[in-house]
């Protein structure tokens, strides 16, 4: 009898560390799953990695991701500005049969500073998306003043062409980490299908800031717009405000007090 006692015991025993130990095990393997899933949480939200820039063949440091060569710099510049300022009255080509024949562009409604609303060509519209989000919305207003309704017209004798020639871009200068100013001298020329040309002269002091990368969705389901704005995007650069350039002084010794200055004088 005691003998059976006993043995019942050591079954008991054995069953209650059996049943502790594996209470532990499920308790170990909760705390992973939710770590885990922590982590993975953790990875979906971390905005993807900022690829360093080389200069002059060197990495920059890695606790500066906001460094651009001068190069890049101003070739965004250039190229945002020209985009910006060319009225043709076409739509960018997406393809090579719309470069041969392209669609006609009937423009993107603004609403100006002046509380109307007038249209700028689309590709005006692409490139405001290379400006900072608090600057573009007034800028853009301002190029739809700008912009002649004509460049809409489907009269080839009455359509207006424009586009902005850049006789000069200033070296950028740095005027705090990932920020700079560049100046460019230029002419916004507007051609009238009588060949009548309007010349006015663009001299901007164009102020520029490195920005941090961004999410990028799926690209199966982008339309053509889409993908020409995030193409707008991925120079990781943008125009934060633009002045008008002082040209009566050197350009290496104007500072932020030069501009007006400048304004004064004129």
């Amino acid at each position: 009898m005691v003998r059976l006692l006993e043995k019942r015991k050591r079954k008991g025993n054995l069953l209650v560390t059996f049943t502790v130990a594996s209470f532990g095990l499920h308790l170990l393997t909760l705390l992973l799953l939710i770590i885990q899933g922590l982590t993975i949480r953790q990875l979906s939200v971390q905005k993807p990695p900022t690829f360093v820039q080389l200069i002059d063949g060197k990495p920059v440091n890695n606790r500066d991701e906001l460094q651009q060569k001068p190069e890049a710099i101003s070739e965004f510049v250039s190229k945002t500005m020209i985009s910006m300022f060319n009225w043709s009255g076409k739509l960018p080509a997406q393809n090579i049969n719309q470069a041969t024949n392209p669609k006609k562009d009937l423009g993107i409604s603004i609403k100006t500073p002046q509380g109307g609303s007038k249209k700028v060509t689309t590709s005006s519209w692409i490139s405001s998306f290379a400006f900072s989000e608090d600057f573009r919305k007034g800028f853009l207003g301002t190029v739809a003043e700008l912009t002649p309704p004509e460049v809409f017209s489907s009269n080839s004798s009455q359509a207006i062409l424009a586009e902005l020639n850049i006789t000069r871009t200033y070296p950028p200068q740095q005027i705090e980490p990932g920020k700079w100013r560049i100046g460019i001298v230029a002419n916004l020329v507007q051609k009238r299908g009588d060949e009548k040309q309007i010349v006015t002269p663009f001299n901007k002091d164009i102020f520029v800031q490195a920005i941090d990368s961004f999410d990028y969705p799926i690209t199966d389901n982008l339309t053509d717009l889409q993908q020409a704005i995030y193409a707008t995007r991925s120079d990781k650069l943008e125009i934060y405000e633009i002045r008008e350039l002082c040209l009566t002084d050197r350009y290496d010794n104007l500072a932020t007090d030069g501009f007006n200055r400048c304004q004064n004088r004129r």
